[in-house]
């Protein structure tokens, strides 16, 4: 239906006004009159609706060429992820394409993987969004992300493993220390940093130096040992 329409039932509805005024009682031209009557009001209602649409559509094209945001390296958002098709926080990490078709590269917040997404794939965080400070939403990883969570795992289970072993180590060196050192207190054996002697004690002796072990005390005596002379009163033996 256009205006056209409207307009000649509008002159015909005029012309059977016309005509009843002449003949007020003439049941055909009172229904002719009704008839006419109601199909104006509904040309004009799918008129009015067909004008309606118009606007909304010259609107969302309008909203659709020109970006309601303008997104630049470090604004927040809310991203699409390719994997499930859901929306998640995500940080704009540079922006790449053309000004008529930008490229964004995001980061979902709380994973390492960057994607490259258009601009109809990303929008502006809500305003009672508040980010959450346990974890972020939580979102299916891929198969790559998976296993490389896994090789990490692998790969901190073995260094734990290898510490392990060498504090095991280390333990077992000590105690076979200890060890060695105990039977050597007990034949008389002095070592020194044993039984609470450190060798980096200073020295009672103003002379001694630290770390160096008798240092400041003069040097052992050696007795000259000769040949035994035997005396005239030596007897032998029975």
């Amino acid at each position: 239906m256009d205006t056209t329409e409207l307009e000649t039932y509008q002159v015909q509805l005029s012309q059977v006004e016309l005509a009843l005024q002449t003949d007020s009682e003439n049941a055909e031209l009172l229904s002719l009159r009704s008839e006419l009557q109601e199909l104006i009001s509904l040309t004009e209602q799918s008129l009015a609706q067909a004008a309606s649409s118009s606007r909304a559509d010259s609107v969302r094209k309008t909203a659709n060429s020109t970006p309601s945001h303008t997104w630049t390296a470090g604004s927040d958002c809310l991203a699409k992820y390719s994997g499930d098709g859901s929306w998640y926080s995500a940080r704009i990490t540079s922006v790449g394409g053309s000004a008529e078709n930008p490229v964004y590269s995001i980061m979902f917040k709380g994973y390492n993987t960057t994607e490259l997404v258009k601009g109809a794939e990303i929008k502006a965080l809500p305003a009672n969004h508040q980010e959450k400070a346990t974890a972020p939403s939580k979102r299916k990883l891929t198969k790559a992300e998976d296993e490389e969570r896994d090789r990490k795992k692998k790969r901190n289970e073995k260094k734990l493993e290898v510490k392990a072993a060498k504090a095991k180590e280390q333990l077992a060196k000590q105690a076979t220390w200890q060890k060695f050192a105990k039977k050597s207190e007990k034949k008389g054996v002095h070592i020194a940093g044993v039984a609470g002697t450190s060798i980096f004690k200073t020295p009672d002796n103003p002379l001694g130096r630290v770390g160096v072990t008798g240092s400041g005390k003069g040097m052992t005596e050696v007795a000259i040992r000769g040949k035994h002379k035997f005396a005239p009163t030596d007897e032998p033996n029975a």
